[in-house]
């Protein structure tokens, strides 16, 4: 089959072939119909973002596709089913501390490293092989819109955030880094979880208009300055009410004042969910006053990605028309001008925009 394959960091993708899929149990063989393309695709094929990955590879987290084969042991999925294909890989034998790999992106330690050779390619190619439980029914959809469906594995991320948080219907949100990608759609899941009032700040002017022209007045946006207590001051005036939950989005370009700015805006009893990259690549560490966590009862919660079942519920939403993914714009690229795609995601990607390969 072909594929765009990286064959070193700092190098350009290459048209290549893979070896015909072997399909095994707890497996399934996926035609790949739509991949999306990350923004920061370009910083983890250059190596910029030290991501653990066994060159050579084809690249690619996650996809839209048809099932093409099950194996013996799958019980719903049938062959022609539209799926979207997790690209978090846990392994089977640790239920409580699985290792992790995220097929065609990165691997966390070891463990992980084990589970990509064996889950190694992602979905820059005409077929993927994921784990069973990795494939995920969506239904029937109209083949041309398989590129937007992509959003799914970029909503997934601030979903499983607000999971995490045990967000509730009426709730005020506080999503930090909302002029981001995953910021931006953060917004948006949080709205079509039953959020009463979502607190955008950003310093992007153009952005803070569009999620305002987007999503009315339940959003309220906020220009912040830069400077750590004014910031926290703006927050909490824009709100509504007290702010139940702080959602951290931010890039690793970020500094741990704006974390901090929002997350110290929370009220007492109040959950701070962290998820950004803040401190990956080094710099400083992100410091909040034990004695305010104490007396206030703060909530501090490390999430890294989501649960397993947080596919069903988000699909859910999607279905019911909660969210609403007519709200990313497409850009789609052929396999075999997977470089294109990936210098223009890094370009001109961004908020509810959508990279797509389709092979």
């Amino acid at each position: 089959m072909k594929a765009a394959i990286l064959e070193e960091f700092g190098s350009p993708l290459v048209m290549g072939t893979l070896p015909d899929l072997v399909l095994g149990t707890g497996e399934v063989i996926v035609d790949v119909l739509a991949a999306g393309v990350l923004p920061y695709m370009k910083e983890v094929f250059s190596g910029e973002r030290k991501y653990l990955l066994n060159l050579p590879m084809a690249p690619g987290a996650g996809a839209i596709g048809r099932v093409r084969a099950v194996g013996p042991d799958a019980t719903r999925l049938n062959v022609g089913d539209w799926v979207t294909c997790d690209p978090t890989v846990r392994s089977r034998d640790d239920a409580v501390t699985p290792d992790i790999t995220l097929q065609g992106l990165s691997a966390r330690g070891e463990g992980g490293l084990r589970l990509q050779q064996y889950f190694h390619h992602g979905s820059f190619a005409e077929q993927m092989l994921v784990p069973t439980e990795n494939a995920v029914p969506i239904g029937t959809i109209d083949p041309a819109e398989a590129g937007r469906w992509t959003a799914l594995n970029l909503l997934l991320v601030p979903y499983g955030g607000l999971l995490a948080a045990n967000l509730k219907a009426g709730e005020t949100v506080l999503v930090s880094g909302a002029t981001g990608n995953f910021g931006s759609a953060g917004v948006a899941v949080a709205l079509a979880m039953g959020a009463g009032c979502v607190v955008a700040p950003g310093r992007n002017d153009t952005m803070l208009g569009e999620l305002a022209r987007r999503f009315g007045p339940r959003v309220r946006t906020v220009k912040l300055t830069g400077e750590e207590t004014e910031d926290r001051k703006r927050v909490q005036q824009a709100a509504s009410g007290p702010i139940d939950c702080v959602l951290d989005l931010l890039p690793p370009s970020a500094s741990t004042n704006a974390v901090r700015a929002a997350a110290m805006a929370v009220r007492q009893f109040g959950r701070v969910v962290l998820m950004g990259g803040v401190g990956m690549l080094g710099g400083d560490d992100l410091s909040l006053p034990y004695p305010w966590i104490m007396r206030n009862c703060i909530n501090i919660i490390g999430q890294w990605l989501c649960p397993r079942q947080a596919n069903e519920g988000l699909i859910r939403l999607v279905q019911s028309g909660q969210l609403d993914l007519n709200n990313w714009e497409v850009t789609t690229f052929d396999l075999n001008h997977a470089n294109e795609a990936v210098s223009h995601a890094a370009n001109f990607g961004g908020p509810f925009k959508l990279d797509v390969i389709k092979p």
